[in-house]
């Protein structure tokens, strides 16, 4: 929300719906018109002649929405004001290549199910299901970068709290939440909430079974 319209990813009808709070009014806000839910991999200035592959999670920063195109794997870009949609990081248009790549050049980087997304203005984070792993895109330059969860080129599952990043372990994580300080993640197959904190990136489980059980 950006407090005046809700903005939601409609999974099977492959586009970005908005909502009036004050009045419920539904209009499509990008994607294929109302009737239709062709599904593609396009970027366009015209909002509805982009396509997106199962939109999963949108953020916003006030300015542009965010949105994990979960079909094509990777992350689109939707200025609010004019609808324009380009793809920030992941494959370009056209291509939707899953992989496990980190790089400062956003079309390099890969992702495998991109799903929930949240921002602290400054960044997006991202939950990357296939991968097992909460995924950082600098806002300004699309850089992604691997928080937390396997290494970069890795993508090993598992339910491990850990100080150091890197090791610790993720099952399929799905929704992810900010508060600015730290990250709530719903780790889907281990069946807990894992709490991650943004500055150094420790892995704790917050509510649920302990580390190592599901």
């Amino acid at each position: 929300t950006d407090g005046t319209n809700l903005y939601v990813a409609d999974w099977d009808n492959n586009k970005i719906r908005k909502i009036v709070i004050s009045s419920g009014a539904v209009t499509t806000f990008a994607g294929p018109p109302a009737g239709t839910t062709t599904a593609s991999d396009t970027d366009n200035a015209t909002a509805s002649n982009a396509r997106f592959d199962r939109p999963a999670g949108v953020t916003t920063d006030g300015t542009n929405l965010y949105v994990t195109d979960f079909g094509n794997n990777k992350i689109r870009k939707i200025v609010i004001s004019s609808g324009e949609v380009t793809t920030l990081a992941g494959p370009p248009a056209g291509t939707k290549t899953a992989g496990d790549t980190d790089s400062d050049t956003p079309s390099n980087a890969r992702f495998n199910g991109p799903f929930g997304i949240t921002t602290d203005g400054v960044n997006l984070y991202v939950s990357d299901v296939g991968t097992h792993k909460i995924r950082k895109v600098v806002i300004s330059s699309g850089a992604v970068t691997t928080l937390a969860g396997p290494p970069a080129g890795t993508t090993t599952a598992g339910s491990t709290d850990n100080a150091t990043a890197s090791n610790a372990r993720f099952y399929n994580p799905a929704g992810v939440a900010t508060d600015g300080t730290n990250l709530y993640v719903t780790d889907y197959r281990n069946n807990k909430i894992r709490k991650i904190v943004i500055s150094s990136g420790a892995v704790t489980t917050f509510a649920g079974p302990p580390a190592g059980t599901t």
